[in-house]
Order: structure tokens, then sequence, then C-alpha cells
């Protein structure tokens, strides 16, 4: 056996991202997230539980709890600061992506529209204000 580590490598290749949203209550976090958005609960943390991940798809989210808000809410929504972005492979899915969601009574700060770039997207507003972008292309 070498005694030293072999020094070819490659570039790493990043698979996913988790976004950690920062929410008041993580029961009502997860259950927003499951009832309204169709995730599932992939774990809790803590007794009571103060962190969480929410998953669906290929999509995982982290919930952290805090004591009190981290950003404006006015700045937040003028400013339009996401807190995650989230994406579906077809035009056809982003529209009933959104149906969906407004049937289940979801808060939007933007509803589904077409961007000059190309994509069709619309804003989803948490329990806790966090912003999450749900784009798709236009066509």
């Amino acid at each position: 056996m070498p005694d030293h580590a072999d020094t070819t490598s490659t570039a790493a290749f990043i698979t996913a991202a988790e976004p950690q949203l920062f929410v008041a209550d993580i029961k009502a976090s997860c259950d927003f997230f499951t009832g309204k958005l169709g995730f599932s609960v992939a774990f809790t943390y803590g007794e009571p539980p103060f962190y969480a991940q929410v998953a669906r798809d290929g999509a995982r989210i982290n919930l952290r709890c805090v004591a009190a808000p981290l950003i404006d809410p006015e700045l937040r929504d003028r400013e339009q600061l996401l807190a995650a972005s989230l994406t579906v492979a077809g035009a056809e899915e982003i529209k009933n992506l959104f149906l969906a969601f407004q049937s289940a009574g979801v808060t939007f700060l933007q509803t589904l529209r077409r961007e000059p770039w190309g994509a069709r997207n619309f804003t989803v507003k948490d329990p806790d204000g966090n912003l999450l972008l749900f784009a798709g292309p236009a066509e």
C-alpha cells in the first residue's frame, strides 16, 4: 500500500442545495409545507423541535426556529428578497403547480407570470413571510 494519497483529483460536482429558512414555529412551518405545498417532513430535531427538513422530489428545505424575525418584513416584500428558489422542468408543470397551490389557499406575493428572460414563475409567502420563488420555462 502506498504511503501517499493519489494526487489526481476531479472537480467537485455539487448535486443539490438546501436553503435554510428561519421560522418562529417548526410545527406550523412543517404543517404549511406538507399541507399546502405537498412536501413531506424528512426529519425534526430537538425536544421540542427547533430544526427540521422538508422535502419534495429533489428539493430539500431546512427550517430553523428563531425567536424573532431576522429581516424587516416591509423591506423583504418591497425588494422581493427571496429565501429560496425552486425549479420545475416544464411549462405545464409550473402552471399546474401554481394552480395546485392556489387551490390549497397559499398566499402569493406574485402570481404566475411570464418573465422577459423566458421563464414563468410565481412567489409564495410562507407563514413567517419567507419568500419562495417557483420557476419553470415559459414554453
